[in-house]
């Protein structure tokens, strides 16, 4: 059983672990200066969960709470933990029905706090840990799920070129770009040699489909990171956005359905789900958001559905080898040492399958 609890309020911290800790009163100065209305005395504490960019709570001296995510500290992978990319697309989407928090400034003066950061707006509300909603009723677990897919399709919709997004990443190309990358970290992070994963790196160059359709990608997309009103299953915000680019949007539809594939010990397990339990199923998931964006149907599926299990492979990794050194976001970072292979594994077995 997960020691991971199924719900987290926002509202929720922990003191600040001793690896990320920094000059309070440096921060405190820095944004009497560059936020409007901001007070002293400041209060700091740290988010509960997420194993990336470590998200802290301030509070000011008036009582008004905001939300500070700063890169972590030590030696990091180029173009990773990009604190300034998430402050932009964030920015971007106020008012265009995608739900994020207001933003307010971005310093990337390692004075500061030691590393670049940005802050916005603390949002109150909810996070499902456990993608089993074991505390909620067979209603509200599809009306959770149903909100997930429907504020995809939102982001999807959006016109980047109209929110400046135009050079936020490049248009087309992008499965092709995510098979280097994720190749690229992995192998920049690697502790142990997986078959699967050296199978997956020959076998998905030689696949890529067509992907010249392009949209905002979140590329993190999945219930932990989406706040939900504290008692509607309605969302509230959107939240790290570090993978974000210009991408596939059904790569980002694919991301979301890996659970249905492969379960997380510490997140639950919806691979086989009695349809009474409330939870759409992947197809129902699927068919709702080619509805919801009147697509006609999800080509070249299996590609998708493969890279977005390698993905989280290369990222597990990642996050596993930060464990290992020490600068993690979480201490839960250590536990990680068999998702990549895991994962991998489901993704090679869909591959000789042909799903």
């Amino acid at each position: 059983m997960s020691t991971i609890a199924a719900t987290t309020l926002t509202t929720e911290t922990i003191p600040v672990l001793e690896q990320h800790r920094f000059d309070e009163a440096r921060l405190a100065q820095y944004l009497r200066t560059h936020v409007a209305g901001f007070s002293t005395p400041l209060t700091v504490t740290q988010t509960q969960g997420g194993m990336s960019n470590p998200t802290f709570i301030l509070i000011d001296g008036a009582g008004k709470r905001y939300v500070m995510r700063k890169k972590p500290p030590g030696k990091l992978l180029p173009s990773a933990h990009a604190v300034d990319r998430e402050c932009r697309v964030i920015s971007a989407l106020q008012h265009t029905g995608v739900p994020v928090a207001e933003t307010h400034v971005l310093c990337q003066d390692p004075t500061v706090v030691g590393t670049d950061f940005y802050v916005m707006d603390f949002v109150e509300g909810r996070v499902f840990r456990l993608q089993t909603l074991p505390s909620l009723s067979p209603t509200e677990r599809r009306q959770i799920y149903e909100g997930m897919v429907d504020t995809l399709v939102k982001l999807h919709a959006v016109d980047f070129r109209a929110v400046g997004l135009e050079d936020y990443g490049r248009v087309g190309g992008y499965l092709a770009r995510q098979v280097s990358r994720w190749s690229q970290q992995y192998e920049a992070t690697k502790t142990e040699n997986l078959p699967a994963m050296d199978h997956l790196m020959q076998w998905l160059p030689q696949h890529i489909p067509d992907d010249s359709e392009t949209t905002i990608a979140h590329g993190d997309f999945r219930l932990e990171n989406l706040i939900f009103h504290p008692t509607e299953p309605r969302v509230l915000a959107v939240i790290d956005w570090e993978l974000s680019t210009l991408g596939a949007p059904l790569s980002d539809l694919a991301y979301n359905c890996i659970p249905y594939y492969v379960a997380d010990p510490t997140r639950g397990d919806i691979t086989h789900l009695d349809p009474s339990y409330g939870i759409p199923s992947e197809h129902e998931m699927v068919a709702r958001y080619c509805e919801q964006s009147s697509r006609q149907g999800t080509a070249d599926w299996t590609f998708n559905m493969v890279l977005s299990l390698f993905r989280l492979a290369a990222i597990s990794q990642g996050v596993y080898k930060r464990g290992l050194e020490g600068n993690a976001a979480s201490p839960e970072a250590i536990l990680r040492r068999d998702r990549c292979r895991v994962l991998a594994e489901t993704a090679w077995v869909l591959v000789e399958k042909g799903m």
